[in-house]
C-alpha cells in the first residue's frame, strides 16, 4: 500500500530493496556465528582447565553447552546457506527483468527500422551495388592487363640482356670490358686511313705541275 501515500515502487525497485534487506540479514547470521565460535573456543580451554583441577561435574555441564553451540554454529551455517541461495535467485531474477527490458526496446527499435525499411528501394540499390562491383572488377581486371602488355616488352628486353650476358659469361667473353676497349680502336682505325689520302694528295700535285710545266716549255718552243 506504498503507493497510495507515494509514488509506486517499480519491480526493479522491489527487488533491489529485498536483495538488500537478504544481504543484511546475512551479515548479522556470520556476525552471530563468529560470537559462538568465539565461545566455543573459550569453552574448550575452561574444560581442559576444570579437568585438570578434577572438575568433573564443571566439565560435564560445560560439556554439554558445548555441544548446543556446536549445534547452534552448524544452523547458522545452514541459514546463511539458504539465505544466499535466495539473494542468488534474486538476482538472476533481477538479471532476468534487465534482459527482457532491453529485449523489449531493442524488438521495438527493430519493428521501427522494418516499417521505415523499403523492401523495393533496397532491392533495386543491391543490384545496383552489385552492377557497380562487377563493372568495377571488369575493369580493374583490363587495366591490369593492359599495363602488363605495356611492359611485356621491356621484361623481354631485361631477360634477353640477362641471356646473353650469360652465354657470353659462359664463353668466357666480358661484353663491359669490350665496350670499354671499343672506342680507343675505333679512333686507331680513322688516324691511319687518314694518312693515306694526304699522300696520295701529294703525289696527284706533283703530277700536276709536271704537266704545266711541260705545257710551258712546249710554248717556249714556238
Amino acid at each position: 500500500m506504498s503507493f497510495i501515500f507515494g509514488k509506486r515502487k517499480t519491480p526493479a525497485e522491489i527487488v533491489r530493496e529485498n536483495k538488500r534487506m537478504l544481504d543484511k540479514s546475512i551479515r548479522e547470521i556470520e556476525r552471530e556465528r563468529q560470537v559462538l565460535q568465539s565461545q566455543e573456543k573459550k569453552l574448550i580451554l575452561e574444560i581442559k582447565k576444570s579437568a585438570k583441577q578434577g572438575q568433573m561435574g564443571a566439565v560435564k555441564v560445560m560439556a554439554k553447552d558445548l555441544v548446543r553451540t556446536r549445534h547452534q554454529i552448524e544452523k547458522f551455517y545452514k541459514l546463511k546457506s539458504q539465505l544466499q541461495g535466495v539473494s542468488l535467485r534474486i538476482q538472476t531474477l533481477k538479471s532476468t527483468q534487465a534482459m527482457g527490458e532491453a529485449m523489449k526496446g531493442v524488438t521495438k527499435a527493430m519493428g521501427q527500422m522494418n516499417r521505415q525499411m523499403n523492401l523495393p528501394s533496397l532491392q533495386k540499390i543491391l543490384q545496383e551495388f552489385e552492377y557497380q562491383n562487377d563493372r568495377m572488377e571488369l575493369i580493374t581486371e583490363v587495366m591490369g592487363d593492359t599495363i602488363d602488355d605495356a611492359f611485356e616488352g621491356d621484361e623481354e628486353e631485361e631477360e634477353t640482356e640477362e641471356l646473353v650476358n650469360q652465354v657470353l659469361d659462359e664463353i668466357g667473353i666480358n661484353i663491359n670490358q669490350e665496350l670499354l676497349n671499343a672506342p680507343s680502336t675505333a679512333v686507331a682505325v680513322p688516324a691511319a686511313k687518314t694518312k693515306v689520302p694526304q699522300v696520295e694528295t701529294a703525289g696527284d700535285d706533283a703530277a700536276l705541275d709536271s704537266n704545266l710545266q711541260a705545257r710551258l716549255d712546249n710554248l717556249r718552243k714556238m
